[in-house]
């Protein structure tokens, strides 16, 4: 199933597919990011999808939506 994904505030928009890491969406849509450790300890990949604050390392698009707003957060100690 696909889901429209939308990351703000820069506004870009893709196509993806439930299941697929959220890192590679956001790759193939040209969007940075940031990570640390690629496990989900340091935090530095956190963005908040639909009001809960997760780690795009260890994170999937989720089953059960048709759309999905990723807030990309940007910590200055990264």
């Amino acid at each position: 199933m696909s889901v429209q994904i939308q990351f703000v505030p820069d506004n870009v928009s893709t196509i993806a597919e439930v299941g697929e890491p959220l890192l590679q969406v956001a790759d193939r849509a040209g969007v940075s990011i940031p990570t640390g450790c690629l496990m989900g300890s340091c935090h530095a990949c956190e963005v908040d999808v639909e009001g809960e604050t997760v780690c795009a390392c260890i994170s999937a698009v989720p089953p059960g939506c048709q759309h999905l707003t990723i807030n990309l957060y940007v910590d200055p100690s990264w």
